[in-house]
Order: C-alpha cells, then sequence, then structure tokens
C-alpha cells in the first residue's frame, strides 16, 4: 500500500467529491439546493422544467479497439439498452485496430472519448497531457495468454519456451502490457518473444493462430475462449476474473474505463455525465441479467457465431465488471504499481496519478439511476 495517497483533482472547485468519501451525498444535495451550482452552469444536469425536446441533440465520437469485444460490452449494453437515444446523445463510434491507435485519434482530434485501459491515462499524464478517466466498466484487464496447441504439445514446460512469436493487438497496448507482465510473473527473458502486431478483427486472430503465424496470442475474449473451446489455444495465464487479475498483479486491478481530454470534461460536461449514466445503468442491468437477456440485447454478430461460446466467455469474466463505475484508491495503486514494472518507475508521483481520473461523474449518475 502506498501512504497518504490523494484524492483525485476535482473538475470543479465546489465538487471536491471523493468515491471512498461520505462527502459525495452531502454534495450532491447542495448542487440540488443549490439547482445544481456548477455542473448546472457547465450544462452537466437539465435544469427543473427543461424538457429533452428542448434540447439539440448532442453528438460525441468514442474512440475503441474491438468493439464487439467483452471488454466494452458495459457501454455496448448502455446503448442497446436505450440510454443515449433517450437523453438525445449521438454516438460516432470510431473502430480501431488497437487501444493505443484509439489513444491516437483522441490525441489528434479526431475522437472526444477513449474507451480503453486505464493505464492509457497514467501513460497521457505522465507526457504532461491532461487526460482523465470518468466511468470504469472493468475491475480486471479480460486478457489472457495462450500458447498455439501444436506448440504446447511439444513442451514438457515453460523452460522450453525459448523463442517464440507473440501475437498482440499492438505495441503500447493493454495486450503488450499484460504480455509484459505475464513475461515477469514467468520469469521468461523478454528477449525470448518476437511481438506481432494484429490489430483487434476476430477473423485475423484466428487465422494467426490456425495457420501458425504465431505461436502464442495474448488477447481479450470473447476470441481467446473461443480459441481456446475449439482446442486452438492452451491457457498459460489469464486475467478474467477478479482473482486471477489479483494474482498476476499483486492486488485490485483496473482496466476498461471511458476517458477524455479534461478540457472536455468541463465544457461538455453534460455528455461525459450521460455516457457515464449509460455506463452505471449497463453494470446494474448487468448484475441480474440472464442469458436470455444478453441475447436479447447484445447484438447477434458479437457472438462470434457461436451463442454458447459466447455465453461462455462471457460467465468467466462476468464477476469483473465495476459494481458502480468507481475508481478505488487501492486499484489506482496496483495500476501504478504495473505501470512502474513496465517503465522501470519506482517512485510514486502523487500529484500525477490524481489527475489521472475522477468519480464525480459517477456519484452524480448513481444518484439519478437509483431515484
Amino acid at each position: 500500500m502506498f501512504p497518504n495517497a490523494p484524492r483525485s483533482v476535482p473538475l470543479y472547485a465546489e465538487l471536491s467529491i471523493d468515491g471512498n468519501s461520505s462527502r459525495g451525498i452531502s454534495v450532491l444535495h447542495k448542487l440540488r439546493r443549490r439547482e445544481f451550482s456548477a455542473m448546472a452552469m457547465a450544462g452537466v444536469v437539465l435544469a427543473p422544467g427543461l424538457t429533452q425536446a428542448t434540447v439539440s441533440p448532442q453528438k460525441v465520437s468514442i474512440a475503441l479497439a474491438a468493439k464487439i469485444s467483452l471488454f466494452h460490452l458495459p457501454l455496448v449494453l448502455a446503448e442497446q439498452l436505450g440510454v443515449f437515444k433517450n437523453e438525445g446523445l449521438q454516438i460516432d463510434w470510431l473502430e480501431c485496430e488497437s487501444g493505443l491507435q484509439a489513444v491516437q485519434l483522441a490525441l489528434n482530434g479526431q475522437a472526444d472519448v477513449v474507451s480503453g485501459a486505464f493505464e492509457h491515462t497514467l501513460d497521457l499524464q505522465a507526457r504532461g497531457l491532461n487526460y482523465r478517466a470518468f466511468v470504469l466498466q472493468g475491475r480486471a484487464p479480460q486478457i489472457s495468454v495462450g500458447l498455439a496447441t501444436r506448440k504446447a504439445l511439444a513442451m514438457k514446460s515453460l523452460d522450453d519456451l525459448k523463442s517464440f512469436k507473440m501475437g498482440i493487438s499492438s505495441l503500447g497496448s493493454g495486450t503488450h502490457w499484460l504480455a509484459q507482465q505475464w513475461l515477469l510473473k514467468a520469469k521468461l527473458a523478454a528477449e525470448n518473444v518476437q511481438f506481432i502486431e494484429l490489430g483487434s478483427a476476430t477473423g485475423h486472430l484466428v487465422e494467426a493462430v490456425r495457420t501458425g503465424s504465431v505461436d502464442a496470442l495474448c488477447h481479450i475474449d470473447p476470441v481467446m475462449h473461443y480459441l481456446e473451446q475449439k482446442n486452438e489455444l492452451r491457457l498459460l495465464a489469464d486475467t478474467r476474473s477478479l482473482l486471477s487479475s489479483q494474482r498476476m498483479f499483486g492486488g485490485p486491478m483496473l482496466s476498461a474505463c471511458l476517458f477524455g481530454k479534461g478540457e472536455f470534461l468541463q465544457k461538455r460536461a453534460h455528455v461525459a455525465l450521460t455516457l457515464t449514466r449509460g455506463v452505471v445503468r449497463a453494470l446494474q442491468w448487468l448484475k441480474t441479467a440472464g442469458p436470455s437477456d444478453i441475447l436479447k440485447m447484445v447484438p447477434s454478430h458479437n457472438w462470434m457465431g457461436d451463442r454458447a461460446i459466447y455465453l461462455g466467455a462471457l460467465e468467466n469474466v462476468r464477476n469483473s465488471y465495476s459494481l458502480d463505475g468507481m475508481f478505488s484508491t487501492e486499484s489506482l495503486q496496483t495500476a501504478w504499481r504495473a505501470r512502474a514494472s513496465r517503465v522501470s518507475t519506482d517512485r510514486a508521483n502523487w500529484t500525477t496519478l490524481a489527475k489521472t481520473y475522477t468519480n464525480e461523474f459517477a456519484l452524480i449518475a448513481q444518484r439519478k439511476v437509483n431515484s
């Protein structure tokens, strides 16, 4: 544990809300009494009596890789549940080959928001770029490492894994970082691995394994579960569940989240809040949704042609989804340690860490959803 870990830096002076503090509730009451004060001025909340019919439609662009994956399921469900449509928000989906490419679209000004791994915000803040995560989707990376079955059958132990090609989405992506973490845990030399950038298209990933273009694959579900069930891969490690993720990282972790530039979160706070409401609503829906509910709500092209495999993949990762969209201090510390091992940083920069996230939107969204 890191002593004296700071709270997130508030977006608004009046909204110094921390997810682990009861002050959040009192601040929300204060907002109501003062007609939502600073956030109302920023357009976060509709004033009493202002109907959606009088509000012009809003648009937001979201960059993400592997939209059909389980990694982004809460965001996809939020759209399918009609939350965004009901609040007059139109989404422009910018689908990318990797999380790094999605971040690049944001840096180029082509995307307002990124749905991706939380670690990206740590990297961006370390570069002096003001990007902040504002709602959490996943509490585990949901990434697995699998060895091609033909390769696994020829091995007796990991010591036999002297030189191999591992497929990832791209360098500088969540799959790359997890692969590096696994190598450290397995005590395998990094020079033994040649990383092959494959992107996120499921067909391409399956083909790469089947044709022998790669000896191993580090990626997300449902494609990893699909290859495992088809006996194409033998799993070496996974971070699908809270338990397996904790074993990998030594503590609770952060994963899929929505993040954007600080300026966007202030100037278009109402859009960020609508996105947060959608994700929080979807997270609550997931808690009780049964298999038939899932299949009715999730687009069929996400299933990889096999409903049973898709549902099995979902069951593997189900407990890793966030319960409330909030970032916990302990998880932030674990994410920092993981990055520190990756970039050889051993000193915690608390100023940077406090700027990488905010729980303000999730607190307000919970109040709205629960009302």
